[in-house]
């Protein structure tokens, strides 16, 4: 198993885009409010281009199995960046891959000054949930920021 990161390049934006949809399919969870239908999914590449984010992607093998980033969305508190669009290919779920692109997000964020991560998600994302559990999330009691995501349900905070 050959697993590599690397920042996103433009001739990945259908590919990331696309892994990020059919996971939101499989989880029932493809609707508005939603990463699904926010505009900006099709062009992640020009997205990260804003000063102060990131996004990685997960190579196995040479194939683009999935990606996260860390982003500095409007109104959120000083010195803290949302972790946005972790989805992995459903083929590649189960291998840690996800926890390896969180740790790469954390450690990205704490070079570009973040003191603290936020993260938005929904309850039938449950092993996602989880996750970020083990990685140190925790819960909110309403959203931080104006993601435009008003279908999430589950807010989470990590101080780094």
């Amino acid at each position: 198993m050959n697993l590599s990161f690397r920042e996103i390049r433009i001739e990945d934006n259908a590919q990331i885009a696309k892994v990020i949809r059919t996971a939101l399919e499989e989880y029932g969870v493809a609707r508005p409010g939603t990463v699904y239908t926010d505009p900006t999914t099709d062009d992640l590449f020009s997205l990260f281009k804003q000063e102060r984010s990131s996004y990685f992607i997960a190579e196995l093998n040479g194939e683009l199995i999935g990606g996260c980033g860390v982003f500095p969305t409007l109104g959120l508190p000083k010195d803290c960046a949302e972790i946005v669009k972790l989805y992995i290919k459903k083929e590649a779920r189960g291998l840690h891959i996800g926890f390896k692109l969180l740790e790469k997000c954390a450690h990205a964020a704490q070079e570009m000054g973040y003191q603290s991560l936020y993260l938005e998600t929904l309850p039938e994302l449950d092993k996602a949930v989880s996750l970020y559990e083990r990685c140190g999330y925790t819960l909110l009691e309403k959203p931080l920021g104006e993601s435009g995501h008003f279908a999430c349900s589950i807010w989470m905070l990590k101080e780094l």
